[in-house]
């Protein structure tokens, strides 16, 4: 299991058209990935999961994947939020 903390960096966070994007990119993917923010943890395929975090700019998550290619995932998603795409 991969896991990484990283703070968003999009300017208004995770909202609908962010959060499709990035559901979008974490579908490439064959690995279970994760979102967590606080104690809530959502799968990260799932729009209406990652929009019920409500994430803004500067919020602090952890993504987390498990599978064959996990490091890729997570590297790739991390890359997503930080650099504010």
């Amino acid at each position: 299991m991969a896991e990484r903390k990283v703070a968003v960096n999009i300017k208004p966070g995770i909202q609908a058209r962010q959060a499709a994007l990035f559901v979008q990119e974490a579908n490439r993917f064959t690995s279970d990935i994760f979102i967590q923010k606080g104690d809530r943890q959502v799968n990260a395929k799932s729009i209406m999961g990652v929009m019920s975090l409500a994430i803004g700019k500067g919020t602090e998550i952890t993504l987390m994947s498990s599978g064959n290619d996990e490091e890729q995932a997570i590297e790739t998603l991390a890359s997503f939020v930080e650099k504010g795409n």
